[in-house]
């Protein structure tokens, strides 16, 4: 019997929705057979509010499971998410953004008052014109991951989030087991040789191509962080691996962390500054370190800086 379920999208870019997608043929028998899909803004035209807006409050139907994707951005996002959580009694959090706030959290590291207004106005807009508040959602305060706000069962990071996985948790779900997951780093996966500690001691820029041998495999490439370039493979959960490498590794390109910490709850700032200095590298030489907490800038990790009030001369 296929089980019901739930899907809803909040602050995102739909990159997840286009991973599920990517699933491929195997995605056809789970969505007919497996799943019983009773709420989906991207495939059905279900109103929160009624089918003719005669609802007085917002509503999402009972379901086994509950896939969200996205942050929390607005009270909008916040009230679907609230009702998600009420009415599915798996809920499970889709993508970085759903649960580490994803690239939108990198909002956290300003004055949100003053990020507003800088998107709202601009010389293109009408003078005078400010942040909208009529009939458009109300920001929140910072922009917060999904656990942050409700209870979440299981979370599957990403950005996107690796289609066989995807699969593999709703097959889990449906069939009442532990899904099977990847739990070491992405320098536990990365084929990448190792020779030991490198041989710089300041963060290189990649502005410059790292040192590989053009059509050699990755295992006759020496590892990024030690040629010195910034790669978060150490601190950053595995998943991205096609055909067995890395995703950003496959390409040459350090990885740049967006599968979120490899440690729950983990902080990829400081065990990344802690994998540096073992390294033998100067933390010191990363121009901005806080753009490591790129993808996992929600739980209060990024935070506005305060501006520093020069002092007069007398």
């Amino acid at each position: 019997m296929a089980v019901t379920t739930a899907l809803e999208w909040l602050g995102s870019c739909s990159g997840c929705e286009i991973a599920i997608l990517n699933i491929g043929e195997d995605l056809l028998p789970l969505i007919t057979e497996t799943l019983d899909i009773v709420h989906a803004p991207l495939l059905m035209d279900h109103k929160y509010f009624g089918q003719c807006g005669e609802g007085v409050t917002l509503e999402i139907p009972d379901a086994v499971i509950g896939i969200v994707t996205g942050c929390v951005n607005n009270r909008e996002h916040l009230e679907v998410l609230q009702e998600m959580r009420t009415k599915c009694k798996v809920l499970v959090a889709l993508g970085t953004c759903a649960t580490h706030g994803g690239i939108p959290a990198l909002m956290n590291g300003q004055d949100q008052q003053e990020s507003w207004e800088g998107i709202f106005t601009t010389v293109s807009t009408d003078p005078g014109a400010g942040v909208p508040d009529v009939e458009v959602p109300p920001p929140l305060d910072r922009v917060y991951a999904c656990d942050e706000k409700v209870r979440i069962d299981m979370q599957l990071p990403g950005c996107p989030p690796n289609p066989e996985f995807i699969a593999e948790v709703i097959v889990s779900l449906a069939e009442g087991r532990d899904p099977i997951l990847p739990s070491k780093s992405v320098c536990d996966t990365c084929l990448a040789k190792r020779e030991g500690k490198g041989t710089v001691d300041k963060v290189k820029r990649f502005i410059e191509n790292v040192e590989f041998e053009p059509g050699a495999p990755i295992e006759e490439m020496r590892c990024l962080l030690e040629q010195g370039y910034m790669c978060m493979g150490p601190v950053t959960a595995a998943g991205c691996a096609k055909r067995g490498v890395p995703g950003c590794i496959s390409a040459r390109v350090p990885c740049r962390g967006c599968f979120g910490p490899v440690r729950k709850g983990g902080n990829q700032l400081l065990d990344m500054m802690n994998g540096l200095v073992s390294n033998g590298i100067d933390y010191k030489s990363v121009v901005d370190r806080r753009s490591i907490l790129r993808f996992t800038g929600a739980h209060g990790r990024l935070r506005p800086v305060k501006k520093r009030v020069a002092k007069e001369k007398n």
